[in-house]
Protein backbone atom coordinates (compact mmCIF):
# COMPACT_ATOMS: atom_id res chain seq x y z
CA UNK A 1 0.00 0.00 0.00
CA UNK A 2 1.15 3.54 -0.65
CA UNK A 3 1.58 6.20 1.98
CA UNK A 4 -1.41 7.99 0.46
CA UNK A 5 -3.72 5.03 1.09
CA UNK A 6 -2.57 4.45 4.67
CA UNK A 7 -2.47 8.00 6.08
CA UNK A 8 -3.79 8.35 9.63
CA UNK A 9 -7.12 9.90 10.53
CA UNK A 10 -7.42 13.48 11.72
CA UNK A 11 -6.25 14.22 15.25
CA UNK A 12 -5.02 17.34 17.04
CA UNK A 13 -6.67 19.71 14.53
CA UNK A 14 -9.01 22.61 15.19
CA UNK A 15 -10.62 24.85 12.61
CA UNK A 16 -12.18 28.28 13.01
CA UNK A 17 -14.36 29.73 10.28
CA UNK A 18 -13.17 33.29 9.67
CA UNK A 19 -15.35 34.40 6.76
CA UNK A 20 -17.52 33.28 3.87
CA UNK A 21 -18.73 35.00 0.71
CA UNK A 22 -21.62 33.77 -1.44
CA UNK A 23 -20.14 33.74 -4.95
CA UNK A 24 -23.47 33.45 -6.82
CA UNK A 25 -24.22 37.18 -6.79
CA UNK A 26 -20.56 38.00 -7.47
CA UNK A 27 -19.68 35.83 -10.48
CA UNK A 28 -22.02 34.38 -13.11
CA UNK A 29 -22.10 30.59 -13.04
CA UNK A 30 -21.03 30.26 -9.39
CA UNK A 31 -24.48 30.02 -7.79
CA UNK A 32 -24.35 27.64 -4.86
CA UNK A 33 -20.63 28.22 -4.31
CA UNK A 34 -18.97 29.99 -1.43
CA UNK A 35 -15.51 31.43 -0.87
CA UNK A 36 -14.45 30.24 2.57
CA UNK A 37 -11.56 31.31 4.81
CA UNK A 38 -10.56 29.24 7.85
CA UNK A 39 -7.87 29.32 10.50
CA UNK A 40 -6.56 25.77 10.96
CA UNK A 41 -4.36 24.79 13.91
CA UNK A 42 -2.48 21.49 13.89
CA UNK A 43 -0.99 20.62 17.27
CA UNK A 44 2.44 18.94 17.52
CA UNK A 45 1.98 15.37 16.32
CA UNK A 46 -1.38 16.30 14.80
CA UNK A 47 -2.64 15.01 11.48
CA UNK A 48 -5.12 16.50 9.00
CA UNK A 49 -6.19 13.32 7.26
CA UNK A 50 -7.03 10.86 6.10
CA UNK A 51 -6.01 11.28 2.49
CA UNK A 52 -8.40 13.71 0.83
CA UNK A 53 -8.75 15.33 -2.56
CA UNK A 54 -9.81 18.76 -3.75
CA UNK A 55 -12.04 17.73 -6.64
CA UNK A 56 -14.54 20.55 -6.99
CA UNK A 57 -12.93 22.40 -4.05
CA UNK A 58 -9.82 24.40 -5.08
CA UNK A 59 -7.91 26.25 -2.41
CA UNK A 60 -4.70 27.87 -1.20
CA UNK A 61 -2.88 27.80 2.12
CA UNK A 62 -0.62 30.29 3.93
CA UNK A 63 1.26 29.09 7.02
CA UNK A 64 1.27 31.69 9.81
CA UNK A 65 3.40 29.80 12.33
CA UNK A 66 5.16 26.49 12.67
CA UNK A 67 5.80 23.97 9.95
CA UNK A 68 3.28 21.77 8.16
CA UNK A 69 4.30 18.69 6.20
CA UNK A 70 2.19 18.08 3.09
CA UNK A 71 2.20 14.47 1.86
CA UNK A 72 1.29 13.96 -1.81
CA UNK A 73 2.47 11.68 -4.61
CA UNK A 74 4.79 9.87 -2.19
CA UNK A 75 6.65 13.10 -1.38
CA UNK A 76 6.65 14.92 1.99
CA UNK A 77 7.18 18.68 1.64
CA UNK A 78 7.54 21.05 4.60
CA UNK A 79 6.02 24.53 4.49
CA UNK A 80 6.14 27.50 6.81
CA UNK A 81 6.00 29.97 8.01
CA UNK A 82 5.06 31.84 4.86
CA UNK A 83 3.55 30.85 1.54
CA UNK A 84 2.19 27.33 1.56
CA UNK A 85 0.63 25.35 -1.25
CA UNK A 86 -2.22 25.33 -3.71
CA UNK A 87 -4.91 22.65 -3.79
CA UNK A 88 -6.33 21.97 -7.25
CA UNK A 89 -8.41 19.21 -8.86
CA UNK A 90 -5.33 16.94 -9.01
CA UNK A 91 -4.44 17.31 -5.31
CA UNK A 92 -4.60 14.13 -3.24
CA UNK A 93 -2.86 14.60 0.10
CA UNK A 94 -2.77 14.63 3.88
CA UNK A 95 -0.99 16.96 6.34
CA UNK A 96 0.88 16.62 9.60
CA UNK A 97 2.77 18.70 12.13
CA UNK A 98 6.11 17.04 12.88
CA UNK A 99 7.29 20.04 14.91
CA UNK A 100 7.30 20.82 18.63
CA UNK A 101 4.95 23.84 18.40
CA UNK A 102 1.46 24.32 17.02
CA UNK A 103 1.29 25.00 13.29
CA UNK A 104 -1.30 27.55 12.19
CA UNK A 105 -2.48 28.11 8.63
CA UNK A 106 -5.00 30.26 6.83
CA UNK A 107 -6.90 28.11 4.35
CA UNK A 108 -9.01 29.68 1.59
CA UNK A 109 -11.14 27.52 -0.70
CA UNK A 110 -14.25 27.48 -2.85
CA UNK A 111 -16.90 25.08 -1.55
CA UNK A 112 -20.48 24.15 -2.28
CA UNK A 113 -22.87 25.97 0.05
CA UNK A 114 -24.42 23.72 2.63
Amino acid sequence: MTEESTAPNTRGVTTELLATLDLGPEIAGLAGRQLRMRLVTIEPGGVFGPVHDHQDRPGMVYVLQGTITDHRNGVATEYGPGPGWSEDHATLHWLENRGATAAVEVSVDIVRQQ
